[in-house]
């Protein structure tokens, strides 16, 4: 259709269409420019962590984390730990024997690494390569021993999601945005 111009007309569904476009477009840059400004007015400041002394060890960090394993690792305080004959987050309640075997390892991935140190005692530490983030050591380092096992976010894994899938997953809300220049919360009890 064209008027007396020679004009292509304009019909309502193009001028629908053109409406939405424009709309769209408009609605897109506020979008964008609304994620700016709250990344310029303190997101971006700050990164995701895990308070451990809200944590109640319920799995969900290995689960629910975009990243495959988990950016929530076990953590070992040394200076609350020292040295063990028996640790608690190594050993099953259940095992039948004290040995490496790992059917008397809490560890479902075999991330603890037992090193003997002075008979009798061995240093544990965490291989976070190997660790999901499952919890079941600090849970059995908290239940028997002086709970120096402890999880946290780490940054060098964690891509700071804006909606962190694990946090409104976390029953107890131990998930919270921390200043980035401090992102590590450490151990309190």
């Amino acid at each position: 259709m064209t008027d007396r111009d020679d004009k292509p007309k304009l019909t309502r569904r193009e001028l629908l269409r053109r409406g939405l476009q424009a709309g769209g477009v408009v609605v897109l840059a506020g979008g964008t420019a609304g994620l700016i400004s709250e990344a310029v007015a303190g997101k971006g400041d700050t990164v995701w962590q895990l308070d451990p002394d809200k944590c109640v060890k319920c799995g969900n960090c290995a689960t629910r984390c975009v990243l495959d394993p988990s950016a929530v690792k076990a953590v070992h305080a040394y200076e609350i730990c020292g040295y063990c004959e028996l640790c608690t987050g190594y050993f099953d309640p259940k095992a039948t024997e004290l040995t490496t075997a790992a059917e008397n390892q809490l560890c479902p991935t075999g991330a603890i690494v037992r090193t003997f140190k002075k008979d009798p005692y061995y240093e544990y530490s965490i291989d976070e390569e190997l660790c999901i983030g499952c919890g079941k050591c600090v849970d059995g380092c908290e239940r028997f021993g002086n709970g120096s096992l402890f999880l946290q976010v780490r940054h060098d894994r964690c891509v700071n999601c804006n909606k962190c899938t694990i946090a409104p997953a976390c029953p107890a809300d131990a998930f919270r945005r921390v200043p980035a220049d401090q992102p590590y919360l450490l151990k309190t009890r």
